[in-house]
């Protein structure tokens, strides 16, 4: 139940990069509308919009801009035209990268996903040419500081599938996107408040990188989060420890 990863670290750097952005409210609109077209208004009965919220309320949006985007979508007002889209393809260092999208317009998506992959040096690959190499996991991380035991004991009772501790002190429990929330709610009923959490495309094995193919590898990251239709990168690099403290 221990060893080291480098998830914290990672994800914490894309935060900080994503806080920055304007467009990140507009992304989790799209998520939130279409979560509830696609399974009602009622976070009781639909936990995947409540994954969107939780995500939501981590980008600090105002509750009444939420409400608003969901009461739009299970009223059926917007997001008729939204499709989600996952592109798979290959970075600099030949890194697997995959691009969860939601769109309007096909064409003009995997033309700028495109764009972004050849400007870097990577290429767009076909369907299930990268995907094999991730699992959909729930990932609940806690800061440097935290009782591992207190985390464990409540984590692995509510379902949770693996403790992870950092190198730096830092804890990640992985649940099945199925225990996700059951396990987080235990958490927190507990009083174990997470530092971050999502359900996300998690690598089975990462791929060593030099720091000058990682600085590469994190443009083309850039890239792409910064298109209007892309929700989220995720990629089974391993980044070089100087490169995610810079």
């Amino acid at each position: 139940m221990a060893g080291h990863s480098k998830w914290s670290n990672i994800k914490h750097r894309k935060a900080g990069q994503d806080a920055k952005r304007a467009k990140v409210f507009t992304k989790i609109i799209r998520e939130l509308t279409v979560a509830a077209r696609d399974g009602g208004g009622n976070i009781d009965d639909n936990p995947g919009l409540r994954t969107v919220v939780d995500k939501a309320k981590a980008a600090q949006m105002p509750k009444d801009t939420m409400e608003r985007a969901i009461a739009r979508g299970a009223g059926g007002q917007d997001g008729a035209e939204l499709t989600p889209l996952t592109y798979e393809g290959y970075g600099p260092g030949g890194v697997a990268v995959l691009v969860e999208t939601m769109t309007d317009n096909r064409n003009r998506t995997v033309a700028e996903v495109r764009h972004a992959f050849s400007r870097a040096g990577g290429n767009l690959g076909t369907d299930g040419s990268v995907s094999y190499l991730f699992d959909k996991k729930g990932q609940i991380h806690f800061a440097p500081g935290v009782s591992e035991d207190d985390v464990m004991e409540v984590a692995i009772d509510s379902g949770a599938e693996d403790v992870v501790t950092d190198e730096d002190g830092g804890i990640e429990v992985v649940t099945s996107p199925e225990e996700y929330l059951a396990v987080k709610d235990a958490l927190v009923e507990a009083g174990q408040e997470p530092d971050a959490s999502e359900v996300a495309m998690v690598p089975q094995v990462l791929s060593d990188l030099d720091a000058d193919t990682g600085e590469k590898v994190l443009r083309l990251l850039d890239a792409l989060e910064d298109l209007d239709d892309v929700t989220n990168v995720y990629t089974n690099a391993n980044f070089p420890m100087e490169i995610m403290q810079s």
